[in-house]
């Protein structure tokens, strides 16, 4: 299983770290302050909106919020098309892998081990 986790961890360590990176990007520029907003495109002359309704046109995003959607595009691997997709879904596969794997060595390591009587408890140096 050691074997199995260190080669995986090889390949896949880039693509997690690009999804860390990105992750994270994504939700700093979501949580960012909004600065000025630009204000709604202009309506064309003779265009009256009666006040019952809501046919005012809304701003496109900018700023910011272009950055949100661009950073989960690369995060979610759209941005790369089909391969990059696949990718992404290999690299949330290969995590849980590392988590299932890395408690799997943890547990028979702590079963293994010599003196458990002499030194209870979950960590040993």
């Amino acid at each position: 299983m050691r074997k199995w986790h260190r080669w995986i961890t090889v390949f896949f360590g880039v693509f997690m770290i690009w999804m860390a990176f990105t992750g994270v990007a994504s939700h700093v520029t979501a949580l960012w302050p909004a600065g000025e907003q630009a204000g709604p495109p202009p309506v064309p002359q003779g265009f009256v909106c009666p006040e019952t309704m809501m046919c005012r046109p809304k701003a496109p995003p900018g700023g910011m919020k272009s950055l949100v959607g661009w950073f989960h595009h690369l995060h979610s691997g759209e941005e790369f098309g089909p391969v990059g997709t696949a990718i992404s879904l290999m690299t949330g596969l290969a995590l849980l892998f590392f988590s299932i794997s890395g408690l799997w060595m943890y547990f028979s390591m702590w079963k293994n081990r010599k003196d458990r009587s002499l030194k209870p408890g979950w960590f040993w140096k």
